[in-house]
């Protein structure tokens, strides 16, 4: 692989939402702060929207690795799961022993004596789902009954919902309204800029061993922006895809050229270089016609004076 061409102690690009190349960039950082916030005033229902690939497993991990020790925390990272499975996921996370085997009325009171057991050491209970999009409808309601657990002054679990825009889709029919107005703090991921993307692709160079000149340029990191349209996972891939081309070519700083045949070789990005080709081709077409118009308005006046000349 690169690693020694590059001078890297460990692939700087890989999909797995490691946490030690999170970058505090304006979204996540705010996302993060707004998690936080949320889960130390106690309220019910939290919900971070991001599309596909914008890092919310990575921002989830992160959350799971800072949230303050009095925390006790319920992962469930594959919430496809009908209202029983949740039920028994949730209590084994919760430490309820034999949870397998019990009734599901049994199972439900258990998990509510283990909720005020931990609240009364002082602990607050956390139940963070990731791709929250692919709960069934039972579960989501199974998952608002939860939160009616509560004492007099506090929830005895609070929820963290990491998804899709189609959550939001969903919660948006009448059946879920209930659930809805349970979600008192919400945040919306978006992409990166041009700016944060340089940024980006700097960092995870640097945290995976590089400290040489930059490899890739300012106009390099816009057109990367453009073609993936700021989505970090898309980012991922085609910087390791230039940064192997450009070791099998025994060159260091990368070019257009190694990202054109990167994004020719990527799904997701297709569509991207397409419309990029379309507007590079009208920008020709208009510079074409800007020099023809130029050389005969010019044409015109030299011929005239020339004709003018000789009568």
């Amino acid at each position: 692989m690169y690693l020694y061409h590059f001078g890297l102690t460990e692939l700087p690009f890989t999909l797995t939402p490691n946490t030690n190349f999170f970058l505090p960039l304006e979204p996540h950082d705010e996302a993060l702060a707004v998690l936080m916030t949320a889960l130390k005033t106690g309220e019910g229902f939290i919900k971070v929207i991001g599309e596909v690939g914008t890092g919310k497993t990575l921002l989830c991990r992160k959350l799971l690795n800072e949230i303050p020790e009095h925390f006790v925390t319920a992962y469930i990272p594959n919430p496809y799961l009908n209202p029983n499975e949740l039920r028994r996921s949730v209590a084994i996370e919760l430490g309820v022993k034999q949870a397998q085997r019990m009734s599901v009325q049994l199972l439900t009171q258990r998990i509510q004596n283990r909720l005020l057991e931990l609240h009364a050491k002082g602990h607050s209970v956390v139940l963070i789902l990731d791709e929250a999009q692919a709960l069934p409808a039972e579960s989501l309601e199974a998952l608002r009954l939860f939160t009616n657990l509560e004492t007099e002054t506090r929830k005895l679990l609070q929820v963290v919902l990491f998804a899709q825009p189609e959550l939001n889709e969903r919660l948006s029919q009448t059946e879920f309204r209930q659930l809805r107005q349970r979600i008192t703090f919400s945040y919306q991921l978006r992409a990166m800029n041009a700016r944060e993307v340089k940024q980006y692709i700097q960092h995870r160079l640097q945290v995976a061993g590089y400290k040489g000149a930059a490899l890739f340029s300012t106009s390099l990191c816009k057109k990367i922006t453009k073609v993936t349209e700021g989505v970090p996972r898309l980012v991922n891939i085609l910087c390791h895809k230039m940064l192997m081309l450009s070791y099998g070519q025994g060159q260091y700083e990368m070019t257009a050229k190694e990202l054109n045949a990167a994004v020719k070789d990527t799904e997701g990005v297709a569509n991207n270089r397409l419309s990029l080709v379309k507007n590079n081709y009208v920008y020709v077409v208009i510079g074409l016609l800007a020099a023809l118009s130029c050389y005969f308005f010019y044409a015109h006046f030299f011929w005239g004076d020339l004709l003018g000349a000789s009568i």
